[in-house]
């Protein structure tokens, strides 16, 4: 079994999925860097990527999920996973946890503006929230939660179904 922690940009998905994956003593997994280099490109760019430039990464990593469940390990994977579709896409054939870290834009845009080092410019923020469909299935995490309290929730509720 894996866990995606999936949500907008600046959600937390990298910090809270580290954590996590301590807590858990799963391997962590972080979807931007499947990415191949033109969407990081185009994204560092300010333009958002479309289903044509996302499907390749999204298969990238389902096989890397193939990988690990062959194995016989579980994971912890940060990654938008914004659309049904993505999500739909990712889970073919695997089992996988689904967690919404949701927040609003103004606690987001802050997070966004003080961050540095990440090719994904804060201007791509609102066209996140344009193409998020939240899960109707995941549990859904307060990002305004500290990291502790997020790992705690979602460590209890996956030990609980396991």
């Amino acid at each position: 079994m894996s866990v995606v922690l999936m949500g907008v940009c600046g959600c937390g998905k990298t910090s809270v999925g580290r954590a996590l994956a301590d807590d858990l003593g799963w391997e962590f997994l972080d979807a931007d860097d499947f990415h191949p280099p033109a969407n990081v490109a185009k994204m560092a760019a300010g333009i958002a990527l479309d289903d044509e430039d996302r499907w390749p990464w999204l298969d990238r990593l389902r096989g890397e999920l193939e990988s690990i469940e062959a194995r016989g390990a579980h994971a912890v994977v940060a990654c938008s996973a914004l659309r049904q579709r993505y999500r739909d896409r990712l889970s073919l054939g695997h089992e996988l946890r689904w967690v919404f870290l949701k927040g609003d834009l103004t606690t987001i845009e802050p997070r966004m503006a003080s961050r540095t080092g990440h090719f994904m410019p804060a201007s791509l923020l609102k066209s996140q929230f344009a193409a998020l469909e939240e899960p109707a299935t995941a549990m859904v995490v307060d990002i305004r939660q500290s990291v502790d309290e997020q790992v705690a929730q979602i460590s209890a509720a996956l030990r609980s179904t396991v």
